[in-house]
């Protein structure tokens, strides 16, 4: 797949950009390929790239030192992730690991070129920092469901915020189909598999939703947010 500055329009911090800024980071980039289960990158590797999805999906991770795995967020087409080595110049190191959910393709960018665009181009600080600040505040609200929710009230909210980022449509049903497997919504809410399991196999038989092989259709989004407000 051919990338042209009009696609990198797309991702959120390259929104204001001119062509030829866009035609300067297409240069420096280098097209990384990566099969299902595949790492783009391991916590703890020195932030050398940052990312541009390109195709595909990857789920960011976290570990402890007991080796359990915290799912912290999915990346979807024409988003960036691994962007902390443009931003610190300390040594940095990944804080998360990038696993390829299917076959994924992404632009790496170096690190140190981002840094140096960002010393001459303020827009690109102000659009990271927002996008950054959009991160926090999406761990703000996970870690408020996890003091205060009950598991299918947190189950619920991570499949609605899903699909809010970028479920798509499925060719032949209605819902929005999103691809990820039942433990990586566990890791997500900070549950087991098996209560995920439960929770799914019983939402299935209400019609709520349709699992299959690393998917979730989600049929009924309204109940979820039934679900959500404790009606359900």
């Amino acid at each position: 797949m051919e990338i042209s500055p009009k696609d990198l329009k797309q991702v959120v911090v390259f929104e204001n950009a001119t062509d030829d800024d866009l035609v300067l980071f297409l240069k420096n980039g280098i097209t990384r390929s990566m099969e299902e289960g595949g790492y783009f990158f391991l916590q703890g590797d020195e932030a050398s790239y940052l990312y541009i999805l390109t195709g595909g999906q990857v789920k960011l991770t976290q570990s402890n030192p007991s080796g359990q795995l915290v799912n912290l967020r999915t990346i979807y087409p024409w988003q960036m992730f691994g962007a902390l080595g443009a931003v610190r110049t300390d040594g940095a190191t990944y804080p998360a690991s990038a696993q390829a959910l299917e076959d994924s393709t992404a632009l790496a960018v170096p690190s140190l070129f981002m840094r140096s665009m960002m010393e001459t181009r303020p827009y690109l600080s102000f659009e990271l920092m927002k996008l950054m600040t959009s991160y926090i505040q999406e761990m703000q609200a996970r870690y408020r469901e996890l003091a205060t929710e009950k598991v299918e009230q947190r189950v619920a909210n991570a499949l609605i915020r899903l699909a809010g980022q970028s479920g798509t449509k499925p060719g032949k049903e209605a819902g929005v189909e999103l691809s990820f497997s039942r433990q990586d919504l566990a890791e997500m809410t900070g549950t087991t598999l098996y209560t995920v399991s439960r929770l799914l196999s019983d939402w299935e038989r209400k019609g709520i939703i349709k699992t299959g092989r690393e998917k979730i259709i989600v049929l009924k989004p309204h109940d979820l947010v039934r679900v959500v407000e404790g009606f359900a």
